[in-house]
């Protein structure tokens, strides 16, 4: 767990003398904001995003900021990380999750303004639509957690939920690439960003959960949840803090007791 300690401001006096140190204390309550697409968002006619659930097993307050439709390029371009950035205080938590809506080409003429450029590092792409340059995933989110980061804020880079792994009736777990990309960028941006794999998490979940039970989760379609299965999906999410899948994360001290066990 990363040690947070007390910061030193220094206040200079009127007639020049030195600096007194002045402590300025912690935030009593932090905040966390979350960052992601539908199926984190708050949404409606039957279906539900998971970040409005976290609130249930978590005591601190939730702002979830997910919006359906975006991926880690669309939400960086409309100004929703710059409005997070512009939000949070010492000790506030962010959680990123995109990797739904990343995948195609930014090149085609048909560009629909949320294709990542292909790659994990610096490379560049144009948008065959508008010549927009496009960057990576990994570029869109390590440079929002970096900003963050720089706030004193401390992000959590969360893997994307999978889409329904037993559609067509038998159990496939293979992870979009993003999944990769995310643990990469949290690697990637080092002290103050921890990951975590969500998407093994809620796999595991819905191996233990099985064919039928898995399917009923699912009521339009391959990718959003009914609200029972949002509140699975974040259940997932605290138990994987909680075991600390890939490491320690700061919401673990966070966490209401008993956690949750769904995998």
């Amino acid at each position: 767990m990363l040690s947070w300690s007390t910061i030193i401001a220094a206040g200079l006096a009127i007639s020049g003398a030195q600096a007194t140190p002045v402590e300025v204390p912690r935030q009593a309550t932090p905040t966390v904001y979350l960052a992601g697409d539908s199926t984190m968002a708050k949404t409606g006619n039957g279906l539900m995003g998971w970040g409005e659930y976290l609130s249930t097993y978590i005591t601190l307050p939730v702002v979830n900021k997910a919006i359906s439709g975006r991926s880690a390029r669309s939400y960086t371009n409309e100004g929703r990380f710059a409005e997070i950035e512009s939000l949070v205080k010492r000790d506030d938590i962010v959680v990123i999750e995109f990797g739904h809506n990343d995948g195609g080409s930014p090149n085609s003429a048909n560009d629909n303004g949320r294709s990542d450029c292909p790659g994990t590092g610096n490379e560049v792409c144009y948008s065959g639509k508008t010549g927009e340059v496009v960057y990576t995933f990994n570029k869109y989110v390590q440079d929002a957690a970096r900003s963050f980061i720089a706030k004193g804020a401390r992000v959590i880079i969360s893997s994307q939920t999978p889409n329904n792994m037993w559609e067509g009736g038998s159990y496939n777990d293979s992870p979009s690439r993003f999944v990769a990309y995310a643990a990469a960028a949290a690697q990637n941006v080092g002290n103050g960003a921890s990951y975590v794999d969500h998407f093994a998490a809620v796999g595991a979940m819905y191996k233990r959960l099985g064919n039928e039970a898995t399917n009923a989760l699912y009521p339009q379609d391959h990718t959003h949840t009914s609200p029972k299965g949002a509140d699975l999906v974040a259940q997932a999410f605290v138990q994987a803090v909680n075991i600390e899948l890939n490491g320690p994360t700061p919401l673990k001290d966070y966490l209401k007791q008993p956690v949750p066990e769904v995998f």
